[in-house]
């Protein structure tokens, strides 16, 4: 019998509302997720004490842990903790660097891990990927992708406004990652994903011409469902390759030259912004910017304390962050004094 389809991995349940964290005993208690075994849950240091408060009626025999930061070794340590504990399942509750250490000491205790955002900074939230801090810098590693994801728009209410908005910047630079892989297609016979691809311009479609912004319930919505939308459309290439391309090479060489400057969204949407401006596609590159510039989002080196000598830099760095990649950095392959050139047009173009 031929094959009809394709099986997709997914999370059992996924919802985005108020009051998420306050209901997550309810979830618990559905089979699928956890049985009768024992549950823990990971928090980060800064909302800790009111997240458990917030769960202990519904949850109350829960064990809570501490997550001290988004690094390896907070990961590894919670990862021993679960071991020894005979968890069954484990929920990470908070940002992203909470929830990328819990998904990754998840892996370790060979356990399922629920997310429950607290930010929509980035598309970590349900990607098969953690970003951590190692002794050598920030690295990704793979990682299952979550069993249920819970979004507590209360929480992202209140959550750094520069945060949420960061995953506006991250959501659309899908749409230069896909423009990556296609030129890897084309150039290099790469294979390509088209469901993914699919999801993953999805996503960005859905929020990039919004007029609304994150004071709006209807806003925190679609950004939280396209952030989910954009990790599982990693989960289904079985790479980041549709949610990962120039854009995100320019913010790891950023995070290797210049540590501490801006956040992920922020350097994704850059970087998207610079990538298209790169293939001379002008009306793309102004919906880009326009994206950027009504989010409050940086646009130009200056926005994030960068000089164009510094950012010229960094693009020369990019491609050897992602060795293999193929992109749009790759394909030009630009000498320093190209960069340079190519650098002060942007900041000419659209510096304000």
């Amino acid at each position: 019998m031929p094959l009809l389809a394709r099986m997709l991995p997914a999370p059992l349940t996924m919802e985005v509302r108020r009051g998420a964290v306050a209901q997550l005993g309810a979830l618990l208690a559905d089979s699928r997720v956890a049985t009768s075994g024992r549950v823990a849950v990971a928090v980060g240091p800064g909302q800790g004490d009111h997240i458990e408060s917030l769960i202990a009626p519904t949850l109350g025999e829960a064990e809570v842990f501490r997550v001290a930061d988004g690094s390896v070794d907070a990961a590894v340590s919670l990862g021993a903790d679960l071991r020894k504990g005979a968890y069954e399942v484990v929920v990470g509750v908070g940002g992203g660097k909470t929830i990328d250490a819990t998904k990754y000491a998840a892996s370790l205790a060979g356990i399922p891990m629920v997310a429950v955002a607290t930010n929509l900074s980035h598309d970590g939230i349900c990607s098969p990927t953690a970003s951590l801090l190692y002794e050598g810098g920030k690295g990704t590693f793979g990682v299952p992708m979550p069993l249920a994801i819970l979004v507590d728009l209360d929480f992202v209410h209140n959550a750094p406004q520069s945060l949420v908005r960061a995953g506006v910047g991250d959501v659309v630079s899908n749409l230069s990652a896909i423009e990556d892989w296609q030129l890897g297609n084309v150039e290099r016979g790469e294979p390509i994903d088209g469901l993914a691809c699919s999801m993953s311009r999805t996503a960005a479609e859905a929020l990039i011409g919004r007029t609304d912004s994150i004071e709006s319930d209807a806003f925190l919505t679609v950004l939280a469902e396209s952030l989910i939308l954009s990790g599982m459309s990693m989960v289904v290439a079985g790479s980041s390759r549709p949610a990962s391309g120039g854009d995100h090479e320019i913010l790891h060489a950023v995070d290797q030259l210049f540590p501490g400057t801006s956040n992920h969204g922020e350097l994704a949407g850059i970087g998207a912004a610079f990538c298209f401006f790169l293939r001379e596609d002008d009306a793309r590159v102004k919906q880009v910017v326009d994206c950027l510039r009504r989010h409050e989002l940086p646009v130009v080196p200056a926005d994030i304390g960068l000089t164009a000598e510094q950012f010229a830099e960094v693009v020369a760095l990019a491609p050897a962050t992602r060795p293999g990649r193929y992109t749009i950095l790759e394909h030009l392959r630009m000498q320093d004094s190209e960069i340079r050139d190519r650098v002060g047009d942007y900041v000419r173009s659209f510096g304000s």
